[in-house]
Order: C-alpha cells, then structure tokens, then sequence
C-alpha cells in the first residue's frame, strides 16, 4: 500500500485549479474517485454541466450559496456564508474519515487562512484526518511557513510577463 502525500498548488499565478483539476481527472483515468470541495470560488465549477459528466469518479461540491466571490460580499453576507463554508470543511473531514476517495482536494482552502476564517491549526487538525493512501491537494494564493510545515511537496505557480521577440 503506498502512502499518500499533501501537495499545495499555491502562488499568485493562474493555473493553481486548473493543474488540481488536471490531476484529478490522471486519477479518474485509474479507476480512482475524486472529491473536489471548492471555497471562495463564487459559482465555481459545481454547477457546471460539463463537470457533472465527470461523476461518478469526479464529484465537485461547493458549500457557499451566494455566486458572488467572497471578498465582494457584506459583512452579514461573510458571516452566513463562513458558516457554510465551515459545513464544508465538516464535509472534507467526513470524506477523509469515510476514505470514500483517493484524492481530495481542497481548492482555495489556503484562502480561508488569509480571511481568518480558518487557522492553520484547524487546517492540521483536518488534515490529520487523512487516510495514509489518501493523496490531498490543497490550493491558494497566498503560503505560509506554518502550512508548508504540514505538507510533503509545494508548487509555486506564477505569473511572468511574456516578452515578443523581436
């Protein structure tokens, strides 16, 4: 049995989802399931009926009901929807009980450390949740030295400005 790892996909440029989803879908290719829970994302990818074809291997949720992105929302608006974005951090701790999935993971969870929403306590205290063959994901903007403490392997996406030759 091998053991799984955490990676972060972090850093300022485009592309963190986009290599998660990417890595989903080589392990939906090996017979493997995939659970995807999105925070911050506004609408994100659940309602998306391209993904929903992606089920039964690759299931997408998202706990938030507002299709705003979190930032743009009032401070009553934040404060409903950090309690559903709890419910859906509830939700990954269940699935890594469960081991309903080989890879979690966990897009823009790093967000919810940057708006006080979670610790990096609490995040160690899910992440020690997880099966030893479960592989986890987590994504976001900004990184800190604590969370890299928690994680096997980080990729740094970034954005470089692209010079036309000649």
């Amino acid at each position: 049995m091998r053991n799984g790892t955490i990676q972060i996909y972090s850093g300022d440029g485009h592309g963190k989802s986009p290599a998660a989803l990417g890595r989903a879908i080589q392990t939906a290719c090996n017979g493997e399931y995939v659970v995807i829970i999105q925070f911050l994302k506004g609408r994100g990818l659940a309602e998306s009926e391209f993904v929903k074809r992606l089920e039964p291997e690759i299931k997408i949720f998202r706990f938030e009901k507002s299709s705003e992105n979190f930032a743009d929302l009032s401070e009553d608006r934040k404060a409903e929807e950090c309690q559903n974005i709890k419910n859906g951090l509830n939700f990954a701790k269940k699935v890594m009980n469960t081991g309903e999935c080989s890879l979690l993971i966990l897009d823009e969870v790093l967000g919810l450390i940057d708006n006080g929403i979670l610790t990096v306590e609490e995040l160690k205290v899910l992440l020690s949740s997880k099966p030893e063959e479960m592989d986890i994901i987590m994504t976001g903007i900004t990184l800190n030295d604590d969370v890299c403490m928690l994680v096997d392997e980080v990729t740094k996406v970034e954005t470089m400005p692209f010079k036309k030759w000649g």
